[in-house]
């Protein structure tokens, strides 16, 4: 979905993303599907004539909207997973109060696994509204819907791709962190 992250704050290039792309693609080689960096709206693009392989474009070089792409990836099934986007709508910054209603409900799930990502890779997690021109949005309630999904993820299960990328985010990132403190 053409998230970008947080955007609700600044951020700049990280220097975990040559890591977070080369992860992602070794973890899941068997999809045929690659992690690319992009410049503006984050897009998922399935294979076709001119690519052999399907592409999760993430906006601007950001790790939170690496994560946010995947996670969006780790929900979609096999039919979506060959469509531009997924198939999906979206109704780009600038909603009105029931658009952005509709836009939350739709996001609570992916940005729930977001959340577990960010936490796996040792980063701090906030939520996104996506809606900077438009109506107000309820950042507390959204959160605490999002909250209560991740709760419920940790309890009953993971899809099985989100669950194999936050084995692979934990691995990863706690092993870099321990290097660095030594």
């Amino acid at each position: 979905m053409n998230l970008e992250g947080n955007q609700n704050q600044p951020q700049q290039r990280d220097e975990d993303v040559p890591i977070l792309i080369t992860l992602f693609n070794r973890t899941f080689a068997d999809y045929n599907t690659r992690l690319v960096l992009g410049e503006d709206e984050p897009v998922y693009l399935p294979a076709n004539d001119q690519c052999p392989y399907h592409q999760i474009v993430f906006a601007h070089g950001f790790f939170s909207s690496a994560l946010h792409e995947i996670a969006h990836w780790c929900i979609a099934g096999e039919a979506r997973r060959l469509q531009e986007d997924y198939g999906y709508w979206y109704c780009p910054d600038g909603r009105d109060a029931q658009q952005q209603a509709n836009f939350e409900k739709v996001e609570i799930k992916p940005q729930a696994i977001e959340w577990a990502f960010t936490e796996a890779a040792g980063r701090k997690f906030q939520v996104s509204t996506d809606n900077l021109n438009g109506a107000e949005p309820d950042r507390e309630t959204f959160t605490k819907n999002v909250a209560a999904q991740l709760a419920c993820y940790q309890e009953k299960g993971f899809p099985p791709r989100a669950q194999r990328f936050i084995d692979a985010l934990m691995a990863t990132f706690s092993t870099l962190a321990k290097g660095s403190a030594a």
